[in-house]
């Protein structure tokens, strides 16, 4: 909000300072001008000034290039820099081609792909290590969208507008990023729903492994029916290309062994992948692999880069749910990605400004023929490996990208598409070993398991997109379901200490005399209400319904006796003509089954936390005058000194209270 003051003001005159004209005019300063001193007895005139809170940092935080390249220690980084570029660019050509595949489009927009976003977010992204660019999850997710919107003969030959039309819909990622959907990602979610799609991508890409085509499927269990129409036609495999892609998955796995045997010898990978598709496309134009055995090539790539071309609004409706759920893929794993190097370095990874980031690569990136990405583990941490410090290594490997897109593009016209798809197999060897999550959940957590499970089952059979959304709602499910079922227990105090722990966990922990602390692992609300009480007489043998109703019963008697007494009294005084006052004996006693009944509502808040608790409780007309605020504790060892003190000032025996307590943890990011 902007301030509004008064400022005295003279006509042709500018005042710098909000200074008071009246002490001006009557202070005399030595060797004050003349001319400056005749300036104050002008007439004065009230202006009202709008001033606007000024914020220096407002461009360098949305522009952050702009406060650390300016600072880039070019000696000490340039070298790891170059390095690095030049490694995750050789990468970026073959994984690009590979991904554009997944894509269902022309491998030349895997290329543009790695070149414009990485600028991009060379300019608005704060993680120095992360390598943007193409995403197998994601170009299969693109895969599904564009068999969905166009037929193969739309992208069998070069069509920039129609190209642009489908493309370019990503445009809406930086509209319908909506951060806060990450929260809900766990990691077995996470892990589960990648492997789910790296089976995907394995059956999208199992057509041109062996050399068949077979009938397009989208929706829902469209997995089962491409895998059935796969089998169906096994007996019309191409023998030509099912021996390529052997013969290249077999050549790449070696090569990858090979690399890891060799990581800590040398300083920069093997380029294997480059290395493949330069002798794949060597062979495949000696040999005519295309024309002596049928076997499907790339095809025609345009060098140089293409006019940008805007999309066409119309297809903005049919693709905005499979645009919101490739932002939550895209964001996600880049912001866990970051998070990760953040750590290990020592500094902070903006989320915010990853959104701007990663929205506007992607918007702008599909005007220019790209189709969505994210960051890639395997280029991140080759970018990292090889001596990448800051961003400048991605704009080096998009430099790569350019060079090879204009001059050297046209030369793999001649790739087979088999080795691609073999380098897309290979490479999702990791997320295969994902497999392994089950064990090592079954041991630390069965709710965590059953998140990885179901995340995966329902991401196969619903496709990636429908299988997200249901796979976040399975997990938040499972919040609600650990809220109606915690665990309760009863607390017991370590000798001599302050600490208070489980009895049934802890075999050194002593139960105080005559005092139950009870706790739950859970917050208590309406869901869970029930049982909590149900679990508090279970652990104390105390039925609190019981209780209650007999309170009511004896105050309902109570009543009745009070009305009986003072109708008695009434009719005596007409009798005797005597004012004798309401008697408030009682002939029948009434019994309490305890000698005092205290309970205690005591919550445990971290003390930053507790005003705010506390106007929220009293808010809700929590507070009267049986549970005061005096109830509220900030440790549980307070509370058992509180109950030690009412019991020694009402002098009545420990064993005669209830204390209740519930606790409240807060996670600290």
């Amino acid at each position: 909000m902007p301030h509004v003051g008064v400022v005295k003001y003279r006509p042709r005159t500018v005042l710098k300072n909000q200074i008071s004209s009246t002490s001006l005019m009557t202070e005399s300063k030595p060797g004050f001008p003349n001319r400056v001193a005749q300036m104050w007895s002008l007439p004065v005139v009230p202006v009202h000034v709008w001033v606007f809170p000024s914020h220096p940092g407002f461009l360098p935080h949305t522009v952050p290039i702009l406060s650390w390249l300016p600072r880039y220690p070019f000696k000490e980084y340039a070298v790891g820099d170059l390095i690095s570029g030049i490694s995750v660019g050789i990468m970026q050509l073959p994984q690009g081609m590979a991904y554009a595949l997944l894509a269902s489009v022309p491998p030349i927009f895997g290329l543009y792909s790695s070149f414009y976003p990485v600028l991009i977010y060379f300019i608005f992204g704060t993680s120095k290590h992360i390598s943007l660019g193409t995403y197998a999850v994601m170009s299969v997710m693109i895969g599904g969208v564009t068999e969905r919107l166009a037929p193969d003969s739309d992208f069998m030959t070069w069509d920039n507008v129609t190209n642009a039309t489908l493309i370019d819909t990503v445009i809406l990622l930086g509209v319908v990023q909506f951060g806060f959907v990450v929260t809900y990602l766990s990691e077995p979610l996470v892990r589960g729903y990648t492997t789910a799609a790296a089976i995907h991508v394995i059956v999208s890409q199992l057509k041109y492994s062996f050399g068949i085509s077979p009938d397009r499927y989208s929706g829902p269990l469209s997995l089962i029916y491409t895998v059935i129409e796969i089998c169906y036609l096994l007996p019309k495999t191409n023998i030509g290309t099912l021996v390529v892609t052997l013969v290249a998955i077999l050549g790449l796995f070696l090569a990858k062994e090979l690399n890891a045997y060799l990581s800590k010898k040398i300083p920069v990978p093997i380029p294997t992948e480059l290395i493949a598709i330069i002798i794949a496309t060597i062979v495949s134009w000696q040999v005519d692999l295309s024309g002596k055995y049928g076997i499907d090539v790339v095809g025609e790539i345009p060098s140089g880069l293409q006019p940008p071309v805007f999309p066409d609004v119309k297809l903005f409706a049919p693709v905005i749910g499979d645009a919101f759920a490739l932002s939550v893929v895209g964001y996600g794993i880049a912001i866990s990605l970051g998070r990760i190097f953040a750590l290990k370095y020592g500094y902070k990874v903006d989320s915010n400004q990853e959104l701007v980031a990663l929205g506007l690569s992607n918007s702008i990136g599909g005007i220019f023929q790209c189709f969505a990405i994210s960051c890639s583990m395997s280029r991140s941490l080759v970018q990292e490996s090889s001596g990448g410090k800051t961003q400048v290594a991605g704009a080096l490997s998009a430099v790569v990208i350019l060079f090879i897109t204009l001059w050297i593009g046209t030369l793999f016209e001649d790739l087979p598409k088999a080795v691609l798809a073999a380098i897309i197999h290979v490479n999702l060897q990791g997320m295969l070993k994902q497999f392994m999550d089950i064990f090592s959940l079954w041991k630390s957590s069965k709710i965590d398991m059953m998140i990885w499970i179901a995340t995966f089952i329902l991401t196969l059979l619903l496709n990636p997109d429908l299988g997200l959304a249901a796979s976040i709602a399975f997990s938040m499910l499972t919040v609600i379901f650990r809220t109606q079922l915690p665990k309760y227990s009863i607390l017991g105090r370590l000798e001599d200490t302050d600490i208070y722990k489980p009895l049934d966990g802890y075999s050194k922990v002593m139960e105080l005399p005559g005092i139950l602390i009870f706790r739950s692992s859970a917050t208590l609300y309406f869901a869970n209400a029930e049982m909590y009480q149900e679990a508090l007489g279970k652990k104390s043998g105390i039925d609190i319904t019981k209780i209650l109703s007999a309170k009511k019963k004896l105050e309902a008697k109570r009543i009745r006796h009070e009305k009986k007494v003072a109708k008695k009294a009434k009719k005596e005084q007409k009798i005797n003509g005597v004012n004798m006052g309401p008697s408030t004996e009682c002939k029948d006693p009434i019994v309490i089954p305890y000698d005092i009944l205290v309970v205690f509502y005591s919550f445990l808040f971290p003390s930053s936390f507790l005003a705010g608790v506390v106007d929220n409780l009293e808010a809700g007309g929590f507070f009267n005058e049986k549970v005061t605020k005096s109830c509220l504790f900030s440790t549980i060892h307070d509370a058992v000194l509180y109950c030690k003190s009412i019991c020694l000032l009402k002098k009545v025996p420990s064993a005669s209270f209830l204390v209740k307590i519930k606790v409240y943890s807060v996670k600290r990011m």
